[in-house]
C-alpha cells in the first residue's frame, strides 16, 4: 500500500522489512551550503502582467505558497553513509539504488557507495544534462547532475531493456527511415529539461526533479507490483512515477511542507500518511 512518512528517515527505515524493496531512488541535499527556496505561482492572463508567454501574451503571476530548506550538512559522509547502508539492507537481491547528486558531492558519493556496496556493484554514472539558467563568465557553467546506479548483486538485477523509451537520432538521415522512425535507446547521458517554472508538473517545492527522469528509472529498473522507496521524498516525483506505472511506493521526508505537497500530489493513489495529517 502506498505510504508517506513524516520524520527522520534514519529512524523510519529500520521499520521496513529487510530485502523487501525492489528499487530505491534518493535525491538527498547536495551540500551546496545555500538556502533553497521556491514559490508556487498562480498565473493569469493580464496585458500588464510581469511575464511573457507563448505568442507574446502577457501574464500576471501571484505566489500561492513558498517552500524551502537549508542545503548544508556539516558531515556529508556521516549523514549519508548510515542511511545508504540501511537502504542496501532493504533491497531485494535483484534490487537497485540510485543516488542523485551533483558536482559538489558526487565524488564523495562514489567512494561511499563503493565501500558500502562493493565497487563491482557499481553499474553506471548517469549524467542528467539540461540547458537552463544563468551562465557565469569565470568558468564553464555547470548544467548537469550525476546519478549513481548501484545494485545489491553485481550480476543479478532488474534491467528491462525493452521498457527503455526511445529518443530521436541526431542524424536520422544516416540511419535510414526505419531506424529513424523507431528512434534509439539513450546512453548514460540523459538530455532532459528541468521542471518548467510555470509548467503543470510544478509543485512549488525547491529542487523538484522532472517526472521524465523518474519514469525512465522506474520503468527499466522495476516491474509491476514492485515496491519503490524514496527516503528523501521532496515533491513526490518518485511516488508519481511508481504509481502511474503500477508500482507501490513508500516516501519519507523530514520536511512537513514536503509531506503535505506529496500527499496532495498523490491523493488519487490513496497513500497512508504517518506523522502528519494531509
Amino acid at each position: 500500500m502506498p505510504a508517506i512518512h513524516l520524520g527522520d528517515n534514519l529512524a523510519i527505515l529500520p521499520t521496513i522489512p529487510p530485502e523487501s524493496v525492489d528499487l530505491i531512488y534518493i535525491d538527498p541535499p547536495f551540500n551546496t551550503g545555500k538556502a533553497r527556496q521556491a514559490a508556487r505561482l498562480k498565473v493569469t492572463q493580464d496585458p500588464d502582467g510581469d511575464r511573457t508567454g507563448f505568442g507574446g501574451k502577457r501574464y500576471k503571476s501571484e505566489p500561492i505558497s513558498v517552500h524551502g530548506f537549508n542545503d548544508a550538512i556539516g558531515d556529508l559522509h556521516g549523514f549519508l553513509a548510515p542511511r545508504i547502508a540501511i537502504g542496501r539492507q532493504l533491497l531485494k537481491p535483484t534490487g537497485s539504488l540510485f543516488l542523485h547528486l551533483d558536482h559538489h558531492a558526487v565524488h564523495h558519493g562514489r567512494l561511499m557507495c563503493d565501500g558500502l556496496f562493493g565497487p563491482n556493484c557499481f553499474q553506471n554514472e548517469i549524467i542528467w544534462a539540461y540547458d537552463y539558467g544563468g551562465r557565469g563568465k569565470r568558468r564553464w557553467p555547470a548544467k548537469h547532475d550525476n546519478i549513481l546506479w548501484y545494485t545489491r548483486d553485481a550480476q543479478q538485477y532488474t534491467f528491462n531493456h525493452d521498457a527503455i523509451d526511445r529518443i530521436p537520432y541526431m542524424a536520422p538521415g544516416l540511419v535510414g527511415p526505419e531506424k529513424a522512425a523507431r528512434g534509439k535507446t539513450p546512453t548514460d547521458v540523459w538530455w532532459h529539461t528541468i521542471v518548467p517554472t510555470s509548467g503543470r508538473e510544478r509543485t512549488g517545492y525547491p529542487t523538484q526533479k522532472p517526472l521524465g527522469i523518474l519514469n525512465r528509472i522506474v520503468a527499466v529498473h522495476s516491474n509491476r507490483g514492485d515496491l519503490v522507496l524514496d527516503y528523501f521524498g521532496g515533491s513526490g516525483t518518485t511516488g508519481e512515477a511508481a504509481w502511474s506505472q503500477g508500482r507501490d511506493y513508500v516516501l519519507i521526508d523530514s520536511n512537513p511542507d514536503a509531506c503535505r505537497i506529496m500527499a496532495r500530489r498523490l491523493a488519487a493513489s490513496g497513500p497512508k500518511c504517518f506523522g502528519f495529517v494531509p
